[in-house]
């Protein structure tokens, strides 16, 4: 009868703590939200589940993707570093999306003709010379326009920045 030899406990233990490593760096993320730009659909301290490797793999020491296999779609919830902070934001506009914009009553921006985003006149001046979303690059913005710091601000976000989607809320 041949005898099994069994690993000891603590060679169980690293490699389980490896794995868990490997999953919550590359996979899977569970994460609170730390602010108000995302209300209604996301609410302050609220815990999100992140699919990290729903657009590739991220790169753990940095803010880009080392290998991507998929972008976002529109309206989807997605995470990328912005100064060195995760950002929780809604992409409303992917590459090569028309953009439009009205003065006549405040400043709005129209996303492929039928999306009405209202916009500071800062943000409109940030925003007004381009007519479409540039390729390779998204336009992520928070749900509760009045109180985000977002793509209208800062600009437009490469895709390859984007670290994840949100799955689970």
């Amino acid at each position: 009868m041949k005898k099994f030899k069994t690993l000891p406990l603590f060679y169980c233990f690293f490699t389980g703590l490896i794995i868990a490593s490997l999953i919550k760096i590359f996979v899977f993320e569970a994460m609170t939200v730390d602010g108000v730009s995302m209300q209604p659909a996301l609410t302050d301290q609220q815990t999100i589940y992140i699919n990290k490797a729903a657009y590739g793999i991220s790169n753990p020491f940095g803010s880009k993707l080392l290998l991507q296999w998929a972008k976002p779609k529109e309206n989807d919830i997605i995470i990328y570093l912005y100064n060195n902070n995760i950002v929780v934001k809604r992409c409303v506009a992917v590459e090569n999306t028309p953009l439009d914009y009205l003065t006549n009553s405040g400043y709005i921006l129209i996303v492929n003709s039928d999306k009405k985003i209202p916009l500071t006149r800062e943000q409109y001046y940030n925003m007004h010379n381009c007519s479409e979303v540039p390729s390779g690059y998204i336009l992520a913005i928070g749900d509760n326009f009045e109180n985000s710091f977002d793509s209208r601000n800062y600009g437009f976000i490469p895709v390859s920045n984007v670290l994840g989607k949100v799955i689970c809320r």
